[in-house]
Parts: C-alpha cells; sequence; structure tokens
C-alpha cells in the first residue's frame, strides 16, 4: 500500500506542471505565457482587480457548492479561494428529491433535479467596500450577495428580480452613486437595464431594451458593464456557444443608443468561439481580457487576451490582417501586475487531511450532510451509500474540474463496509457517465465498469481496499485501470469517449457510492491524486 505522506506528495510533484507555464523565468519582464491559461472548465468568467489581487467567478450550475471564486497576483496563475454560495436553496429539486426520469443512458429529461439549472454567468464588483456577486438561475430569478473579503463569508443570497427565464446579470454603480442592473433573457436577447437602489438589493422599475438587433447581433448575452472616458460600455458575446464572438457597444448615455463594434473572433487559431468574459486594467494601466472557448469534453476553458484602446474602443487580442477585429493570441509576454510570476495553481490532490472539504470539490447537487464525513475516521472521506438506480440521481457524488489538455486521477478507496445493491468508485461524471468501481452482490464484492448505464463485471475481488486509475487524454477518452498492490496498474476496458457537453459542463472526475433496492454500506476514500503531464511542445 502506498503511504498516505508518499502519495500526496506525488500527487503534488506530479500535479505542479501547469499548462499555462511561464515560458521564459530569465525575469518577469522577459516571461511570456501560453493560452489557455487555465484547461479547466471556468465558464462565462467576469474578473475584478482590487489593489493587486485579483479575482474571477464563473458558471457554476447545479453543482454545490456555487460560484468558484479564484484569485490571482499575476492574472495567469489561478487558486481556489472558496465559493459564494454554500449551498443552492433556490428549489427541493436542488436536493434530487424525485422521482427521477433520468438514467445514466440518456440527458433528459431531467425530473426531480436541477441539471443545467443553478448558476448562471456571474458578475462579481467591488464598491463601498463591499464584494457584489449577481447571478441568474433560469428557474427562479436574479440573485445577488455581498462580502467584505473575496474569501468571504459571504451574505445569503437576496432575490433582486423574482422572474424565470432571466440571464446573464451585471451591476454597475454610476459616478453619481445611481445603480443599474443589465441581463439578458433565457435564449439569449435582448439586453434590458434597470435601475437598481443603491445597496444592489432590489431594482425599481420594469426595465427597459437597451439593445436588440437579432440580424447583426444574433444570441446577445453575456452582458458586462463598464464606463470609461464618458462612454457607457457593455462587452458581450454574440452567436452563440461554439463559434460565436465579442461585441462591445458604448453610448453617451447609459439608456442609448449603442453603437457596436466586433472586437474579437476567429483568426489564425483554432478558437471557434472566442468570447464571453470581463475586462480588467492592471496599475499600470494596461488592459486584458479574460473569456473561454468551448473544448468539448474539458469544457469551456479560460484565455486571456491584451486589449488595448484605439478612438475609444477595445481592441481586444492581435488584430487580424487587414482588419480592425482582434484575434486571440496564443502566446504573449506576462501581463504587468506589479506583482513578479506566481507558482499558483488550482487545488486537486486530497490526501483528505483537513476537517473540511478542498475548495476544488463540488458535489453534483446538495449533498445530504448526515452521510458523508471527513472526521468518522482522521485523514479519510468517509462516503455512506444512499438509495438510487443511477449514477446520475445518486446524491452526494463528489467531483471536481476536470484539467487539460491531459489528466490521471488516481484514488485508493477501502471497501470492507460495502453491503449487497451497493456501487462505489471513480467517475468521469455528466451525460452518460462512465465509471470503474467495485459492485457488491450475493456476499461477492466485483470490479466493475460502466459506460452510460452499461456495467461489465469483472473478477471477484477478495481484498479490503483498491486503487483506482482514470487517465483522460487529449483525444478526450478515458482509459480505466486498477491496482491490487498500489504499484502495478491493469487496464479494465476499452476506452470510453467524453461527454463532449454535460448539462452545460463539461466532464469531471469524481467519487460515488450508492445502494439500488436501499441506502447501506460505506467506503472510505484515503486519498485522490491527480498529475498533469507536460504538454507536447509545438
Amino acid at each position: 500500500m502506498v503511504s498516505k505522506m508518499r502519495a500526496h506528495y506525488v500527487g503534488l510533484v506530479g500535479s505542479a506542471v501547469a499548462f499555462a507555464s511561464v515560458l521564459s523565468s530569465a525575469s518577469a519582464a522577459d516571461a511570456e505565457y501560453s493560452n489557455p491559461i487555465l484547461y479547466a472548465d471556468y465558464s462565462d468568467p467576469d474578473v475584478l482587480r482590487v489593489g493587486q489581487d485579483y479575482y474571477m467567478v464563473a458558471s457554476s450550475f447545479h453543482f454545490s457548492p456555487g460560484i468558484p471564486i479564484l484569485h490571482s497576483r499575476d492574472l495567469v496563475h489561478w487558486s481556489n479561494l472558496g465559493h459564494v454560495l454554500p449551498r443552492l436553496p433556490f428549489a427541493p429539486e436542488y436536493d434530487m428529491p424525485g422521482p427521477h426520469s433520468l438514467t445514466d443512458a440518456i440527458s433528459k429529461p431531467i425530473g426531480g433535479t436541477r441539471y443545467a439549472g443553478g448558476v448562471w454567468a456571474p458578475s462579481i464588483r467591488h464598491h463601498a467596500g463591499l464584494f457584489y456577486v449577481y447571478w441568474a438561475t433560469p428557474d427562479e430569478g436574479i440573485f445577488m450577495a455581498t462580502a467584505s473579503k473575496a474569501e468571504g463569508p459571504w451574505s445569503a443570497p437576496v432575490k433582486v428580480i423574482d422572474q424565470p427565464m432571466l440571464e446573464d446579470p451585471c451591476p454597475f454603480w454610476d459616478d453619481d452613486g445611481q445603480a443599474w442592473l443589465v441581463h439578458s433573457r433565457h435564449g439569449a436577447g435582448p439586453l434590458i437595464l434597470h435601475r437598481m437602489s443603491a445597496d444592489g438589493k432590489i431594482v425599481l422599475d420594469a426595465g427597459t431594451v437597451i439593445v436588440e438587433d437579432k440580424q447583426k447581433l444574433p444570441i446577445l448575452e453575456g452582458p458586462k458593464f463598464y464606463k470609461r472616458n464618458g462612454y457607457y460600455y457593455i462587452f458581450a458575446p454574440y452567436g452563440g456557444v461554439e463559434k460565436g464572438a465579442q461585441v462591445a457597444l458604448r453610448a453617451r448615455d447609459i439608456r442609448g443608443p449603442y453603437e457596436a463594434k466586433t472586437v474579437l473572433a476567429q483568426g489564425s487559431s483554432a478558437l471557434q468561439g472566442p468570447h464571453q468574459g470581463g475586462w480588467i486594467e492592471t496599475p499600470s494601466g494596461q488592459g486584458w481580457f479574460i473569456h473561454f472557448n468551448s473544448s468539448g469534453a474539458f469544457g469551456r476553458i479560460t484565455y486571456l487576451e491584451p486589449l488595448k484602446w484605439v478612438d475609444d474602443w477595445p481592441v481586444i487580442g492581435d488584430l487580424r490582417p487587414g482588419s480592425d477585429v482582434g484575434q486571440p493570441v496564443e502566446r504573449h509576454a506576462m501581463p504587468d501586475t506589479g506583482s513578479p510570476p506566481t507558482k499558483d495553481r488550482l487545488q486537486d490532490t486530497d490526501a483528505f487531511g483537513s476537517a473540511k472539504l478542498g475548495p476544488q470539490w463540488e458535489w453534483n447537487h446538495n449533498p445530504d450532510d448526515r452521510a458523508w464525513s471527513l472526521t468518522a475516521r482522521s485523514g479519510f472521506l468517509r462516503l455512506h451509500a444512499l438509495p438510487a438506480d443511477h449514477l446520475v440521481t445518486a446524491r452526494n457524488t463528489l467531483t471536481q474540474i476536470l484539467q487539460g489538455p491531459s489528466s490521471r486521477i488516481t484514488t485508493r478507496i477501502e471497501i470492507s463496509r460495502m453491503t449487497d445493491g451497493q456501487r462505489a468508485g471513480l467517475t468521469l461524471f455528466g451525460v452518460k457517465p462512465s465509471w470503474i468501481g467495485i459492485v457488491r452482490q450475493s456476499g461477492k464484492t466485483y470490479l466493475a465498469l460502466a459506460s452510460a448505464g452499461d456495467e461489465t463485471t469483472g473478477p471477484v475481488l477478495t481484498g479490503s481496499s483498491i486503487e483506482l486509475r482514470a487517465d483522460v487524454g487529449a483525444d478526450q477518452t478515458v482509459r480505466y485501470s486498477y491496482s491490487l498492490d498500489g504499484r502495478a496498474f491493469q487496464p479494465f476496458g476499452d476506452a470510453i469517449g467524453l461527454a463532449r457537453f454535460s448539462w452545460w459542463k463539461g466532464s469531471r472526475p469524481g467519487l460515488f457510492t450508492f445502494t439500488r433496492g436501499g441506502a447501506g454500506g460505506s467506503i472510505d476514500v484515503d486519498w485522490v491524486r491527480v498529475d498533469h503531464p507536460a504538454p507536447v511542445a509545438p
């Protein structure tokens, strides 16, 4: 058995290679970064600077806790700081009560759950000494929360607009103190403007459509509000997730009329939909834009583009030849943030040595807190099996962001406390999930592999523990293997393709257990180790 300390150390060393690394370390002035800065599914990002610290929020949809907050000092290297929402309190379905129509073989109907619901496209701002985060849930309305520190604690959610099918809210406080809110509607467009109370908790009118052009700006969404040189600006994506572009809208009056200019679109690289994000300036006055690009099973991953102003219009990335429209950069000089390049990275490996879960972890919906523990056995995560017929309808599946372009996820699980009907293991979670794990049936414990609800039973296991491994490649497939001695790993099954889009999210590594036919049994997870092989040089 590999010791916990050795496994944790190996995981940290193996995970230290980040795809968005500094390519030259001779000095901060000479250093470069490569895109994407985060090969991870932080979709619909918004970014904020307070002093020399940068904060990012992103969509978290049905995962709980909700709204991750990332922190950086150099705009390239980021770490998880925490979450705005400890739980998703918006509707009973976030607790997965059933009855369930969903199975591991289909993607909908999602009855009894809120897959694809939850937090859509949050925005983050800092005003009068407080951090503000706004977000919409498609079924319940627009909400906000505040905190004096980005790491929290955050206030309980306040419902700003009690109306479903709204999306992508962003607040703005003008120079005279008047607060405003812009948002879109489900289905993308138009952009709607409201006056708000000074504390940002309620809107003061029914809203006015300020931008709508279905011919030139189809699927207009994700607006972000700014003011510069007397102009009001709205940065917004249009054209859809897969192949859309970024527009800048400007007006002298916040109510419009707004001029429009496409400022970022596909260029010579493979990025087909470089859009939706936020503008930030460093203390030295440099402009930067953080956005996403859809990558299939890895989700919508995060890019950093230089931003300059020409004639009071932003130019994002590098100009395409013969055009005034920007295109994404593949490599660029590091931002001048006033801080040297850091070694910050997204947390992943976990030896479960703390009394609380690390900020990298999110449950598939709100967990049943009676059925998991980090204190029942020191240094282990205990998961109790709850009743379910399918993985996608089982509570307490613990997941984290999948990082690319390739990942190796390994875990050691103790299985002696399992009971008949129980399943447990390591999954790449999403629509039609796959997993490698253990099935207890008729008093025997079997190795098992599943894909889209189709289970294959392997050999009988006689030991009390097992190590499970998932190797995810740049081809967006997963190959599973297992080890009974902690050294030699045996492949099990063929490569399995990952779901390219799972209720607005990419595939995610996760730990699970559930019991068909009733509750009972538990597993103890010793550790999870995540390694990221270095990318192949171009």
